[in-house]
């Protein structure tokens, strides 16, 4: 009587599979890149209006954090994703932060994987279209609500791509998928987009010499067109109706400052190792196609050219190239062996599985060391000095715009000058000041004007130079990361009034 082979027999060969092993190097270089601490601008401001929400039951449509845009409205447009950070802040701290920032960027990086596999039905390829991508998103590798678009971006590519390749019909999740998408990042209109190409990819045989497609028949695409406007509708569920709907569109043509501020809404740079991956890998796609001879799905060719105008007009969307790349490029290397299930080696992957689930246990950031990055990079002694200074009432600073969530999450007795919500201080006129107090163009002028007592600035910067230099202003604190400075006439004239009361 022939024995049956044991479960774990049958089993490991499945676990500890190649394509398993694949992924499993994939995730331990992303953890390896992704190592950098938490010490995001815009990461404060997620924990303290989630604070808010959850003392107030009330969503935020006014500032309430600065005293120069006071009053002045201002929408929440992250709301949804900034709790989650927040409940893994109150969890675990820091590492809790961290804990999340890890598994979401790993989640997008082996969703690229799988869609590259999805694409190209080559696991191989596959893995190394994941890996262009992974450098190219090291753009954001940070504690950001974008991963959450991202991520969302991902799953809408795979409900799209299964049901055009193989009629797995998952469609009405479409809609449910944009309403969790438009209350957690801006980044579902990007989602939109991908979702017009998609349709519209489908009503072409092919163009010119891409490859020829079956159409979508009339039920597929009544069907297609109704899950579309199912998903417009769900785009006005959330807090803030209409105004969030056109959110993108006001940070795309009224925002101009902010844009021109913010390095990641820059051009890329061919220069800097990013640009040049960018660059080479659409070298690689188009090299090996004219070589091949080999002819684009209508879609594929549609999303090419919009990932490439995006990553090339703004460095921020280098991460959506290398989600619309990776599956492109997986499937242009179709010369690459195919993995045979029969010459797997389940033992050996099981070991180096094993040794990448160490190496993450073992460069797991402590809580003190995630606690030096962030005093490496914020006013962490230099706002304690700031309170003391300001006695608690506030007084008038200018801060640096980088470290204004900092203080508002630490020291909400201190109203900040400016924070990274661009959208309400260029509403207000107020980036526009502090981009000429930056550009040292008038910018005593501009603490005059807003009767600025105290200045904290990064001690590096050429505005703390400045200052440090400037008639009427003395530096009373300065550390490696910041300098305080006072302004003597307005300091004497709170001191006078306080001293009146």
């Amino acid at each position: 009587m022939e024995s049956r082979p044991s479960i774990a027999s049958r089993l490991l060969p499945r676990i500890f599979s190649f394509p398993v092993f694949l992924g499993a190097i994939l995730a331990g270089i992303v953890f390896h890149l992704a190592n950098r601490g938490v010490a995001d601008p815009d990461l404060w401001l997620h924990l303290r209006n989630t604070e808010h929400l959850l003392q107030t039951h009330q969503f935020m449509r006014a500032d309430i954090y600065s005293y120069t845009a006071r009053g002045a409205p201002w929408i929440d447009i992250e709301w949804l994703s900034e709790i989650a950070y927040y409940l893994a802040w109150k969890a675990w701290g820091l590492r809790g932060i961290f804990v999340l920032m890890a598994a979401l960027i790993e989640t997008v990086m082996l969703g690229i994987f799988y869609l590259s596999y999805l694409v190209s039905g080559n696991v191989k390829s596959a893995f190394i279209g994941s890996w262009i991508a992974m450098f190219l998103a090291t753009v954001s590798f940070a504690p950001r609500s974008l991963l959450f678009g991202w991520i969302f971006l991902i799953a809408l590519l795979a409900i799209l791509w299964r049901y055009k390749a193989q009629g797995k019909d998952a469609l009405w999740a479409i809609p449910p998928l944009f309403l969790v998408w438009i209350n957690s990042h801006g980044t579902w209109l990007i989602g939109l987009v991908v979702f017009g190409i998609f349709i519209t990819a489908g009503l072409f045989d092919g163009i010119g010499q891409t490859e020829p497609t079956p159409r979508w028949t009339p039920a597929q695409l009544r069907k297609l067109l109704l899950i579309a406007g199912v998903t417009v509708l769900a785009l006005f569920v959330n807090p803030y109706g209409y105004k969030l709907v056109v959110y993108p569109f006001d940070l795309a043509y009224r925002q101009t400052v902010a844009v021109s501020m913010v390095q990641e809404w820059g051009s890329t740079d061919f220069h800097e190792l990013r640009g040049k991956i960018l660059l080479g890998s659409i070298f690689i796609v188009l090299t090996v196609t004219l070589l091949r001879k080999q002819r684009w799905r209508v879609e594929l060719f549609g999303l090419f050219l919009f990932a490439v105008y995006s990553a090339v007009s703004y460095v921020r969307f280098m991460f959506l190239a290398g989600i619309i790349f990776a599956p492109i490029l997986a499937r242009t290397l179709d010369f690459v062996p195919e993995y045979e299930r029969k010459k797997d080696k389940p033992v050996l992957n099981a070991v180096f599985v094993i040794a990448v689930i160490a190496f993450i246990v073992l460069r797991f950031p402590s809580e003190s060391n995630l606690a030096q990055d962030v005093k490496a990079a914020y006013p962490v002694d230099a706002a304690r000095q700031l309170q003391s200074l300001t006695h608690g009432d506030g007084g008038r600073i200018l801060n640096d715009y980088q470290w204004g969530g900092y203080l508002i999450l630490n020291y909400p007795d201190i109203p900040v000058f400016v924070d990274s919500r661009a959208d309400v201080f260029e509403h207000q006129g107020v980036l526009k000041e502090y981009k000429r107090f930056l550009d040292l163009k008038e910018s005593l002028e501009v603490t005059d004007n807003y009767h600025i007592r105290y200045a904290l600035l990064t001690s590096k910067s050429s505005q703390a130079y400045f200052l440090a230099h400037a008639p009427g202003w003395r530096t009373v604190y300065r550390d490696d990361v910041a300098t305080i400075f006072a302004n003597d006439r307005y300091a004497v004239i709170a001191q006078n009034q306080s001293a009146g009361k």
